[in-house]
């Protein structure tokens, strides 16, 4: 007499009837393992999303079978941003209809309130698109330059974090740190000299610090989506090399940063090195999710987040020439470049052991007020 395997009563409610698929499952698994990376990425991508999305833990018997998901950090860095943020500017620059420009913009002023009485053009109707809003330039009034201290603001935004540098780390947030060299590269002026590279984790800062009893110091500020989105020159300096890094395009708010270390590292970005009358200097504007463009106004052969350049190069001009053997020089507030949308300023730059910050982890800071100062 035959005896029925059909699971009844309370071994049906036991798992046991997950036994069945496990050794379809595992061959299949066995294929997948046997792919390329990038095939075997593509294929997880889904499954991976469905596993973070579905409630009560619905795909977690697949992991009792070999599976495992991407994980969080890992997911997010797999989404093409370069590709959506190039898709994102491509939208913002088509220009609205004239009865649909109040609407739109009104919206998103409330959204991230932003402070319109600012606006050199307060009409909403003067901007065609997103794009033009996004860039708007504020009153000549708005924005009071500070000539007491030496260094000033180069833009609004939020304070993520300050100090000296120290061990060639850099502070992305508290208690987030990220490396100074792979963040600027390799130092500009002993790159094709006869100059050994760095080897231990002090050497890259002490050639980047000229002048003796002098430090390195640095400062990170996060532009939010409201804020005005021009960067302005922090103190009176001259910029001799531009380094462009084409990267990802993730998004750099805090909780963001916080969540993957070595962000500023990945994100494309423009460092511009020169010196000042303490030594280095060099400021760096670090693109964003969304952010497809960053431009300086001085520089017209920079094209940022263009399929053309690839992740992981990066792309080196000098503004010393036999014409100019000194470099670019700007004056502390001087109009300095523009982000589409919001993104983040990184300074880094050399001073006496007196220089004093005057500033608070987490303040607001707007452009022209006082940073820091001897």
């Amino acid at each position: 007499m035959c005896q029925s395997n059909t699971l009844q009563g309370p071994e049906l409610h036991s798992g046991k009837w997950l036994q069945f698929p496990q050794l379809a499952l595992r061959r299949r698994l066995g294929q997948l393992t046997c792919m390329s990376r990038p095939a075997l990425k593509l294929r997880s991508w889904p499954l991976t999303i469905l596993y973070y999305l579905l409630p009560f833990g619905a795909l977690k018997p697949l992991t009792r079978v070999g599976w495992r998901p991407m994980s969080r950090v890992s997911l997010y860095k797999s989404v093409p941003t370069r590709l959506l943020s190039r898709a994102w500017g491509r939208l913002n620059s088509v220009e609205l209809p004239n009865w649909l420009r109040k609407p739109v913009l009104s919206l998103y002023i409330w959204t991230f309130g932003v402070n319109m009485k600012e606006a050199a053009v307060e009409d909403l109707h003067h901007y065609r698109n997103l794009s033009e809003f996004f860039r708007r330039k504020l009153k000549p009034q708005a924005r009071p330059i500070c000539g007491i201290h030496s260094m000033i603001s180069p833009s609004d935004g939020k304070i993520l974090s300050f100090g000296q540098v120290k061990n060639c780390e850099v502070e992305q947030v508290k208690g987030i740190t990220y490396s100074l060299e792979s963040f600027l590269g390799p130092h500009a002026n002993t790159e094709n000299a006869d100059v050994k590279p760095a080897s231990c984790p002090d050497s890259f800062q002490k050639q980047l610090v000229t002048q003796e009893n002098n430090e390195l110091y640095h400062c990170v500020i996060y532009l939010a989506p409201g804020d005005y989105h021009c960067f302005h020159s922090p103190t009176d300096w001259t910029v001799s090399h531009r380094r462009h890094f084409p990267g990802s395009l993730m998004s750099v708010n805090p909780g963001v940063a916080r969540w993957i270390k070595e962000l500023f590292c990945h994100n494309e970005r423009v460092v511009l090195s020169g010196c000042w009358k303490h030594g280095f200097f060099s400021l760096t504007a670090v693109g964003a999710q969304n952010v497809g463009s960053i431009r300086i106004y001085f520089d017209q052969d920079l094209r940022t987040n263009s399929p053309r350049y690839s992740k992981g190069s990066y792309n080196d001009f000098s503004f010393v020439t036999n014409n100019n053997k000194e470099g670019i020089p700007m004056r502390k507030g001087e109009h300095l470049g523009e982000f589409n949308l919001g993104s983040t300023i990184v300074l880094i730059f050399e001073a006496p052991k007196d220089f004093i910050f005057y500033l608070k982890p987490g303040q607001k800071i707007r452009f022209g007020e006082a940073l820091g100062s001897l």
